[in-house]
């Protein structure tokens, strides 16, 4: 036991006179800006100092030491005289193998630079500068439309072996959608169609201009949405035309602005439509619960400019209305699909369906626009428009039916 104790206090005077010496140097160094290289002896491999043991056995000191060499010299005796089993190599072989530096024993070694100085210096903090956010409204609002200016023309001379007629005309379109999507359920489409075209005849000494395309319409749907594609919508069609509709070499007037004017209100499901790689596009409505107001402005018409003359037939009865009466309204279902499949580059196919029924009375449209683009302003349109309706008189030729073609060449324009 006694040994162990004896070994533990030399361990501990050791530490003592170590911190003891660490003690000096913290205090040179808090006051001086070098270190002192002579304390490496106390944290190199222990080694046998000759100058160490011949100042602590002479009578009289070689040279004047300061506390520093004192602590040094004292904590390495220390160790000598306690512990030499620790001491594992001496002066000498360390003189002989080359790594001893006397410029360290003899005088301290100065730093070069201090290390403050060359490190890169630590920025200052940036100044908190206010920040000001704009949160903007997302706009659900999208806005497009084309437009187009077609031509025909036929010459065909006086003398032609198989007869025929010349004539001139020419169709402007222009087509205005704005529509409201909140990408929440909801959404709000308009669409405006404005349609109106001329042409001359020589045959016709009644009439120098006449219409040959004449349309006015507006479509509208509000739809909330049921599942992807599907939306529950209310659907209303107004359409009239904008000048007096004639036929060749007749005085009496078919169409006037309001005259006739229909408007469609329907309740059902709409279906955004979005095939072939979604080149075909656009939405089908089906309403089973629709109400279709007609209304016609004008009662009867005389001769131009001759009161005295007979009346002619009562005009809205060539629209299904009873006489005296200038509307008429009917409950039923109505079906409305409007679509465009852009074929390829060249060739696009515009196409839209209505039907109507009352259950008494039947209404169908088809109108077919086929547009080749000739260039980016420059197009030619083929227009086929067949229809079916019950409540005119019926033709002997084609009975309820009715059809208008036309082809056209000209500028055109989206945006």
């Amino acid at each position: 036991m006694f040994p162990f104790i004896r070994n533990f206090a030399h361990v501990m005077k050791k530490v003592y006179l170590t911190l003891a010496a660490l003690a000096v140097l913290s205090t040179h160094a808090a006051t001086n800006d070098s270190i002192d290289g002579r304390y490496y002896r106390l944290f190199a491999p222990v080694t046998f100092y000759h100058d160490v043991a011949q100042e602590q056995l002479a009578l009289t000191a070689n040279r004047q030491k300061d506390d520093i060499d004192n602590a040094i010299e004292r904590a390495l005796v220390h160790v000598y005289l306690n512990r030499p089993d620790l001491v594992k190599v001496t002066e000498t072989e360390q003189q002989a193998s080359g790594t001893l530096r006397q410029d360290i024993i003899e005088k301290p070694v100065a730093e070069v630079a201090d290390l403050v100085d060359q490190a890169e210096p630590i920025p200052d903090e940036p100044v908190m500068e206010t920040v000001v956010v704009e949160v903007q409204k997302p706009n659900f609002w999208k806005y497009k439309g084309d437009g187009s200016l077609q031509f025909m023309q036929n010459y065909v001379s006086d003398n032609w072996y198989k007869g025929g007629e010349s004539y001139y005309s020419a169709v402007a379109s222009l087509t205005l959608e704005a529509n409201y999507d909140n990408k929440s359920k909801f959404k709000w489409e308009n669409k405006l169609e404005m349609k109106l075209g001329f042409q001359t005849s020589r045959a016709d000494s009644v009439h120098k201009f006449k219409t040959n395309e004449d349309l006015l319409r507006y479509t509208g749907k509000v739809g909330l949405q049921a599942a992807k594609n599907w939306y529950y919508t209310l659907q209303m069609l107004a359409y009239t035309q904008f000048a007096q509709g004639f036929k060749a070499n007749d005085i009496r007037t078919y169409s006037d602005f309001l005259s006739p004017l229909t408007v469609s209100i329907g309740l059902g499901m709409d279906y955004k439509v979005s095939w072939l790689n979604k080149k075909l596009t656009g939405t089908i409505n089906m309403s089973p619960l629709a109400v279709n107001y007609k209304y016609v402005g004008r009662s009867s018409f005389r001769k131009k400019n001759d009161p005295t003359v007979e009346e002619f037939d009562w005009f809205p009865s060539r629209y299904g209305i009873d006489q005296d009466k200038h509307h008429k309204t009917d409950f039923g279902s109505q079906f409305t699909a409007s679509l465009t499949w852009v074929v390829n580059d060249v060739l696009t196919w515009k196409t839209r369906l209505y039907g109507f029924t009352s259950y008494h009375r039947a209404e169908m449209e088809w109108e077919n626009t086929f547009t080749l683009k000739v260039s980016k302003f420059i197009s030619a349109n083929l227009f086929l428009f067949p229809r079916f309706d019950d409540s005119n008189k019926r033709d002997k030729d084609l009975g309820f039916w009715q059809f208008k073609e036309y082809s056209s060449l000209g500028f055109s324009y989206n945006f």
